[in-house]
């Protein structure tokens, strides 16, 4: 179902692709906050995690960037913290719609 979910995203992001200039800040931030993500990510600052600008800059020039990262998004990997934990990634509860914004959004960092 993951996989299945996984794929459904990324055909989404790869036939509605926008450029990131376009991507709606507003209904990102909504959606992120509404994941918790905000609570181990930041725009521009290391939380737990890192900022969504590290996770642009890793990303940036690959192609494969949104399909990476919707599998992060929804496949649950073990993330190592900043203070050298592990803990397993959330998924992202929402719809392939709104997980392209969330995308667009971070890789617009």
């Amino acid at each position: 179902m993951k996989a299945l979910f996984a794929s459904l995203v990324a055909a989404v992001i790869a036939a509605n692709a926008l450029p990131a200039a376009a991507a709606d800040a507003a209904a990102a931030n909504k959606l992120l906050k509404a994941n918790d993500c905000t609570k181990c990510h930041a725009v521009d600052k290391d939380k737990k995690g890192p900022s969504y600008k590290k996770v642009a800059a890793k990303y940036k020039g690959k192609p494969d960037a949104e399909e990476k990262l919707v599998k992060h998004l929804t496949d649950n990997p073990m993330v190592k913290l900043d203070d050298g934990t592990e803990e397993e990634h959330k998924a992202f509860k929402g719809t392939p719609a709104e997980m392209q914004k969330v995308i667009l959004f971070i890789l617009a960092q």
